[in-house]
Formats: C-alpha cells, structure tokens, sequence
C-alpha cells in the first residue's frame, strides 16, 4: 500500500511517510501518472486528466482516487500531463490517439490560467478539438478550472470566464477548483492552496482541486468523508488532518454546488 505523502501538513505524522517519496514535484514530469497505464483505465469509472504540471504536481489523479474510494466509488485515473503544455500541445502530441485507446468515461482538460482573451480563445478552439475526440468514444468532456500565480491573483475571474465558457462551448462540466482555491486563500490561510513557488498547488491545494473534481463529475456529497481518504484498491492512501478535513470538506461541498447548474448555481 502506497502512503501518499502530500506533506506532513496533510498527514497526522511526517513519521507515516517514512521510506515514501513525495510527489509534491515529480522528478519526471513528462510521465503518464494515474493508477492505470495507457493501454486501459482500472476501475469502474473511467478518467483521464490531460494537462501540466498544475495536474501531475502532488499526482492529482491520485487524489482524486483516494477522495473516490473514501466515497465508496472504484474510480481508475489515468494522466498525460506534460510541462507547460496547453490543449493545443497535447493534439498535436497524439492525445486523440489516447483517448481512443483508453475509452475513458471522463476526459478532464485543463492548460494554463488563461485569462486574456487571446488565450481564452485558444482555450476554447482546443477544448473542441479534444472534446470531440472525447465525444467519439462515449466519454464526457470536462474543464477543470486552475489558478493565475499570486502576483495575477487580480485576473481570477477572467480565469474562471475563460474555463467556464471553454466548458459551455463543449457542453460539458466546468469544474471550479479555482473557485475553491480563492475562499481558502481568502479566508482559511492555514490551509494554504499555493506551493511554495505561488503558483503550483500546494499539498491542500491538490486536494482541494480533488474533492471539486470527485464532486462536480461524480455529484457524491463531501461533507461526511473520513479523515482517511483511500482509493477502492488500497492505493493511493491520504490522511487528513481533522482541523483541515472539518474546514475543506464542507468548504468543497459548498463551492462545487454553487457552480453546479442542476442546482440552480451560475455553471
């Protein structure tokens, strides 16, 4: 069993995380993550993250399956997830050969902030491309809304217009990491959102993005989960401090449905 040591800010003790390696940064960021390899997805829910190093930082496909699990659900991750890569990066490198391969039941997108228009519109064109390929094999494209670095923190909300419209135009969820990484950073600095490098995801910030995905996607309530978060196959496992857990649970909760649509939210 693979202890996924986030930090020892996110376990109960740094000594649980003796003899692990930590996927704050990975040393090879090219490579594929998730629990599954390219050639099929384990689980009984499909999804392939297609992204950068704002995915792969912290093996956010592995949260995600640890968050699952602790719902009750068998969710299998599968990650390609390049650095500095947009949408566009990621079609011309074969990701629709992937897609086609692997058959997931969700393709979740993400690139760079992408707040000016320019870029919003690019974000938009590839998001097509990719959903399409999505499309043609059953599966349901997703954009997963990310984060300006600190110093553009102003441009959050031409972040979240550009995901949010990217996601409209594919007809598919737009999920609002990002909006939970501004109430943590407003309101909750002891759960910090931000890496070290005010950019990247910290630790917290990895499982926040987690639990908006498991509960925008899958709809599951996150209030209740435990404090031990485990995927349906014993692996990953995360621990979650219950100051943290009794602060971001609810917090997840609350922002993922009022970006939800069927709920009557603004998504």
């Amino acid at each position: 069993m693979r202890l996924l040591c986030l930090t020892a800010l996110l376990i109960l003790s740094a000594t649980s995380c003796a003899g692990t390696s930590s996927p704050v940064e990975s040393e090879d960021p090219g490579t594929r993550r998730g629990s599954s390899s390219l050639d099929s997805i384990a689980g009984d829910i499909a999804i392939l993250f297609v992204g950068n190093s704002l995915t792969y930082t912290n093996d956010l496909p592995g949260a995600v399956e640890a968050v699952a699990g602790a719902a009750g659900l068998n969710v299998g991750t599968a990650s390609v997830a390049e650095p500095n890569y947009a949408l566009e990066d990621h079609w011309r490198t074969g990701i629709r050969t992937a897609i086609e391969q692997l058959r997931p039941d969700w393709v979740v997108m993400q690139q760079g902030p992408s707040s000016l228009p320019a870029n919003q519109d690019h974000l938009a064109q590839w998001a097509d491309s990719v959903a399409a390929a999505a499309r043609a094999v059953g599966a349901i494209p997703a954009l997963l809304m990310v984060w300006p670095s600190r110093d553009r923190w102003f441009a959050l909300d031409a972040v979240r217009d550009g995901y949010r419209a990217a996601a409209r135009g594919v007809d598919g969820p737009f999920i609002p990491a990002g909006e939970l990484f501004r109430v943590l950073e407003a309101d909750h600095p002891q759960i910090p959102a931000l890496g070290p490098d005010d950019f990247h995801p910290g630790p917290f910030g990895t499982l926040a993005a987690a639990l908006s995905v498991v509960g925008t996607l899958l709809e599951e309530e996150l209030g209740d989960l435990p404090l031990r978060l485990e995927a349906a196959d014993g692996n990953p496992v995360l621990q979650v401090p219950a100051g943290t857990a009794e602060v971001l649970y609810p917090l997840a909760d609350s922002v993922v449905g009022a970006w939800r649509p069927a709920e009557g939210g603004p998504g």
